[in-house]
């Protein structure tokens, strides 16, 4: 809600820059994707090689402790 508002008050203020935003908010967003798919992907990879290593200790019992 609140960013409709500003928006709108950009649009009422400065209506150029607020079109332009509204044109290239999606072709930066399309960019961007990629980069963010490969960002997960490698997320995946490393949560993966870790449950893999920490693996033998937490069949001995090891529990993490819990984050307060």
């Amino acid at each position: 809600m609140w960013s409709f508002l500003l928006w709108v008050i950009l649009f009422v203020l400065c209506w150029p820059v607020a079109l332009l935003a509204l044109i290239v908010f999606p072709i930066v967003w399309l960019l961007v994707l990629p980069f963010r798919l490969v960002g997960i992907a490698v997320d995946g990879v490393f949560q993966l090689l870790k449950a893999i290593l920490l693996l033998p200790a937490r069949l001995l019992g090891y529990r993490p402790a819990r984050a307060h």
